[in-house]
């Protein structure tokens, strides 16, 4: 079974963006806080713990629940085709609203684009731009982020759907079957087939365990995807000034060009490469990540961005 995931300290709805946001706060009020996107689009943050929380002993994490996914439901009286440009607007006003300043930002995934697309935008790239209030981040870590363009998310897909339908994913489903484990404990057997539904995501299928389980709204995943059509952000990152860290396990599906790419066009960034793990770092690289995290943020104390 999945690890227990507590309480937050504080958690609630947002009043300023058009359709309240589910946010969670977790560790020490105030203390060097930072903003945690989480993947998908369409799913929701608790996925990422309780490993992300290895942060909360050091800093205050702020959690919300993108619009379309998990408890930020859309208005069923209104309902709009959500684009990647309303979730840029959301956490625009998210940053505002939850964040004092300039906001530090951890991107996981999808939200490692999200983080991209917000900072080329608050830097002036957007077409019609950001209403304010806006801040541009302060510093950004991203982890295992989606793909920079559209033919590298296409190769991500190809690559995927390979290991999905791999020999060491069938064993698992195998091996799952021939537990009897459905007849024994249907909610452990049941988690067992979530793990394997993502194991091709790790560098070991095998470690694909004790994940908490999530749900993707699938129609607002196909829409913020479609809305980004055929899209090439690399002619725009250099418009990111914060330092920027990204973090990606050397087996990840998603093609390593990804983010050399980003971190070559990015003017502060660098990259770290985790051994070892696939897209899941914070499952198959726990120490290696939060070891390069806190140095991150560490030097970056004191940054502002330019």
């Amino acid at each position: 079974m999945h690890k227990e995931i507590p309480p937050p300290r504080e958690s609630g709805f947002t009043t300023t963006t058009p359709v309240p946001l589910y946010w969670a706060r977790y560790g020490p009020p105030g203390v060097s806080p930072l903003l945690v996107l989480h993947g998908g689009p369409g799913a929701h943050h608790d996925y990422m713990l309780p490993q992300m929380l290895e942060l909360a002993h050091d800093h205050e994490l702020v959690f919300y629940d993108q619009r379309g996914g998990g408890r930020s439901k859309e208005d069923s009286r209104t309902p709009t085709t959500i684009t990647w440009r309303t979730q840029v607007a959301d956490l625009a006003l998210v940053a505002s609203e939850l964040i004092a300043g300039p906001p530090s930002v951890i991107g996981y995934s999808w939200g490692g684009l999200l983080a991209i697309l917000y900072a080329i935008d608050a830097n002036g790239g957007g077409d019609p731009p950001l209403p304010p209030p806006v801040l541009a981040p302060r510093r950004m870590a991203l982890i295992s982020p989606a793909p920079v363009t559209r033919e590298f998310r296409e190769d991500f897909e190809v690559e995927l759907a390979e290991r999905q339908a791999g020999a060491a994913v069938e064993q698992l489903r195998s091996e799952v079957v021939g537990t009897g484990l459905r007849t024994r404990d249907l909610p452990a057997y049941r988690q067992r087939l979530f793990e394997i539904s993502v194991a091709g995501y790790f560098a070991d299928p095998g470690n694909a365990q004790h994940l908490t389980p999530f749900r993707v709204t699938g129609r607002v995943q196909r829409s913020v995807w479609d809305s980004l059509a055929d899209y090439d952000l690399t002619g725009e990152l250099s418009r990111i000034r914060c330092p920027v860290l990204i973090l990606t396990g050397r087996e990840d599906p998603i093609p390593m060009a990804s983010s050399q790419a980003a971190a070559k066009a990015i003017p502060h960034a660098r990259l770290e490469v985790l051994d070892g793990s696939g897209h899941v770092p914070y499952v198959e690289a726990t120490e290696a990540l939060f070891t390069a995290l806190r140095r991150f943020l560490a030097e970056t104390e004191l940054v502002t961005s330019d």
